[in-house]
């Protein structure tokens, strides 16, 4: 028996510098490897030049984060993505071989605002380093999250926020809010949606389980970004951000088990195994 698995990465980098492209290709070239699967994936660039896969060419897709405002602007492939979700969802409701998806940050934002899941809106400041995610009740019963703590540990990088939840939309989709940001019992604002799982087969989040201490400790060695965060948080935020880093429980394990888990589920998907 080979197996097979063909993954679409929509990349909303546009053309941005990241380090989370390289994090995302490495985890699903990893995960090949150690299963033993013929897989393939394929970028399409979304936001720079309207590119989306089509779903029969394959079997699940990866949103990537992104630079920039992702309030809707008017843009055609703003439309054009809003499209593509509707078109997962409705193949998963009809057809036997079902598209998994796995959203971050800014293709979940997106996601959020195309199906009016809660309002997207700006930060009072910048959100940036490697925070506590808190499970909610619906978290703790999610696959992709199971093998994490509670609350687990994961990159934070954002001036945007989920908040406000459309409780009719959320239950009239079968949607269940998986994870809240940390606990801020002396700041008086309501606590940001940290993930969602729109589907049984598409989940969207708003941190990064895909960043690596690696990628984290290349972006704090470039002089500017050190400085801004200091200017933002204080140098000694920063070096406790650095500190973490070599922590394997936080976010070096986050990474070990989103992604992979996701791509498990995408390789036990029933007749996803190929002769």
């Amino acid at each position: 028996m080979n197996q097979h698995i063909r993954i679409a990465i929509l990349d909303f980098y546009n053309d941005y510098p990241n380090e989370g492209m390289r994090c995302i290709k490495s985890l699903i070239s990893q995960f090949f490897e150690q299963n033993e699967v013929d897989g393939i994936y394929q970028t399409f660039d979304v936001r720079g030049k309207g590119e989306l896969p089509s779903l029969e060419d394959f079997d699940a897709f990866i949103g990537t984060g992104g630079p920039g405002s992702p309030l809707f602007e008017g843009h055609q492939w703003e439309t054009d993505y809003g499209q593509f979700l509707e078109k997962v969802v409705q193949w998963n409701k009809t057809e036997p071989l079902k598209k998994r998806g796995l959203l971050i940050c800014h293709s979940f934002q997106l996601m959020v605002q195309h199906f009016h899941l809660g309002l997207v809106c700006s930060r009072k400041s910048t959100s940036f380093g490697v925070m506590p995610i808190h499970k909610t009740e619906a978290g703790k019963q999610e696959e992709l999250f199971s093998k994490l703590d509670d609350p687990f540990w994961a990159v934070d990088s954002r001036d945007f926020q989920v908040i406000q939840p459309n409780e009719d939309t959320l239950a009239d989709m079968n949607a269940e809010i998986l994870a809240l940001e940390k606990k801020r019992p002396h700041v008086p604002l309501e606590r940001a949606v940290m993930g969602i799982r729109l589907s049984d087969e598409i989940i969207g989040v708003q941190f990064h389980p895909e960043a690596d201490a690696l990628g984290m400790r290349r972006y704090f060695e470039q002089e500017d970004k050190r400085m801004a965060v200091i200017a933002e948080h204080g140098e000694e935020k920063l070096h406790t951000m650095l500190e973490q880093l070599e922590d394997e429980d936080k976010i070096t394990y986050t990474e070990s088990v989103i992604i992979p888990e996701f791509l498990a589920s995408v390789l036990n998907e029933p007749k996803m195994a190929e002769c």
